[in-house]
């Protein structure tokens, strides 16, 4: 392959990315640096203002757990000019958390050093909602029908369709931006979003039906940890730290939800803690299930990531190498924490 193929710019990550933009909130990012003889110091940037998203990170600092554990956290809220899989490249951050686990596998094929560490959400809350006169309980219903997506996200419909044995032809897609109008107007028989999004869900009442594209057959992880292979190199030891705090926090979040919701609200004023007390359940139902019983808080398979590439290659989604497993992923960071990570399950 030409070196051309392999170089980094802004155009083509967010080429790259294309699928995944719209499917939840930017990026958040950590750098990491050494302070001697102390705490081991991670400044951890959001990609976009802080939410629910990082609810178990919130918790972690508020009971000290980072500190227990020899990390020095810090978080530091973005803006829409963030862009994070560029920032990590660069080294200006040192760890990241992507929305959805695709956006790192191309990445890495467009020649981004990026692999994925853990896995926050352990099913993906992107959703297909419709209603009773017409519901999309199944992909064979969206045969006939009019499907509105997120142009960021038709990607992951095209996936869907593909991974059901359903033409493209058959289903008609159309844009849609941040609320659910086309479906309420009947000019689409679906709208698509995120399950954690309660606010923007309440104007579709007890009527709505959900079709989660875990279920569907496309399934994606959320809120994925990375790092650059370099970092997981040189600073092993602190991903460890940091990852072992995080599941701490979350734990704390899952046997006191009503807790580490004051909590996130106390720290971000400007979040609604009604809202937040209506979110908590599903947002922390995308954190823990059956694998995290199992296998602990943040955990991820081979399998899983196997079946992600092999969708996006198929539907010819890679700009350079079609990445293998261990391009994409490893579990040392898992690993390493597993003995805090098991109690967080």
């Amino acid at each position: 392959m030409s070196d051309s193929k392999h170089q980094f710019n802004r155009r083509n990550l967010l080429k790259a990315g294309a699928g995944l933009g719209a499917l939840a909130m930017a990026p958040t990012f950590v750098t990491v640096s050494a302070r001697a003889g102390e705490l081991s110091k991670v400044d951890m940037q959001l990609g976009w203002l802080a939410s629910n998203g990082i609810l178990g990170e919130v918790v972690a600092l508020s009971k000290g757990f980072y500190d227990e554990e020899g990390i020095e956290m810090e978080v530091t809220p973005g803006g829409p000019g963030v862009d994070g899989v560029a920032s990590v490249a660069a080294g200006r951050a040192a760890v990241g958390q992507l929305s959805s686990s695709p956006s790192l596998m191309l990445a890495r094929s467009a020649g981004i050093p990026v692999k994925a560490f853990a896995a926050g959400y352990q099913k993906h809350p992107f959703t297909y909602f419709s209603v009773q006169d017409s519901p999309i309980r199944t992909p064979q219903d969206m045969v006939g029908k009019t499907i509105a997506t997120q142009p960021t996200a038709v990607i992951l419909l095209r996936a869907l369709l593909a991974q059901n044995g359903i033409a493209e032809d058959d289903v008609e897609i159309v844009n849609m931006g941040s609320d659910m109008n086309q479906l309420l107007t009947g000019q689409a028989q679906a709208v698509t979003g995120w399950l954690t999004n309660t606010n923007a869900l309440k104007i579709l009442g007890d009527d709505r039906v959900d079709m989660m594209l875990w279920d569907a057959g496309l399934q994606l992880y959320a809120n994925v940890f990375y790092t650059t292979d370099e970092t997981l190199a040189d600073h092993s030891d602190t991903l460890t730290a940091y990852l072992r705090g995080s599941a701490r926090g979350w734990d704390f979040a899952r046997q006191n939800p009503e807790e580490a919701v004051d909590a996130l609200v106390t720290t971000y004023p400007n979040l609604d803690r009604a809202s937040e007390l209506e979110a908590v359940g599903p947002v922390l139902g995308f954190s823990f299930n059956e694998v995290t019983a199992t296998d602990g808080w943040g955990a991820m398979n081979r399998a899983n990531w196997e079946a992600q590439i092999e969708i996006y290659a198929k539907l010819d989604q890679f700009q350079g190498d079609v990445p293998t497993v261990d391009d994409v992923m490893t579990l040392s960071i898992l690993e390493a924490a597993s003995d805090v990570r098991a109690k967080a399950g």
